[in-house]
């Protein structure tokens, strides 16, 4: 008989998980842009394009790697003048599910 051959380990993809001191950015493959003819901001990165609505787009605009997701929500509460829990939430939810498919980094 043939010895059976060592299981190799898969490696493991650990999901990054964005807390309120998190500083997101935009990693250098992903470019938030003005689309002139469609006067719409536009997300491209290599092989996918993206149409984030006009909240989306003032959350990438403020990752900028300096600011904290909880300082991003404080100027947005203030922009929005809502209650910053609400967008805390909101943003970390956002700032979640945009790492998640590697449109953003921590």
């Amino acid at each position: 008989m043939i010895a059976a051959e060592a299981e190799v380990e898969k490696p493991v993809r650990t999901r990054p998980l964005v807390s309120a001191q998190s500083k997101p950015y935009l990693p250098h493959y992903v470019r938030l842009q003005l689309d002139r003819l469609r006067d719409r901001y536009v997300v491209l990165a290599p092989e996918r394009v993206f149409w984030p609505d006009g909240v989306a787009v003032d959350i990438i605009a403020l990752c900028d790697g300096r600011r904290t997701v909880s300082q991003i929500a404080e100027q947005l509460a203030n922009d929005y003048a809502a209650p910053r829990e609400t967008i805390e939430t909101d943003v970390l939810e956002f700032v979640q599910s945009w790492t998640d498919i590697r449109l953003l980094r921590l």
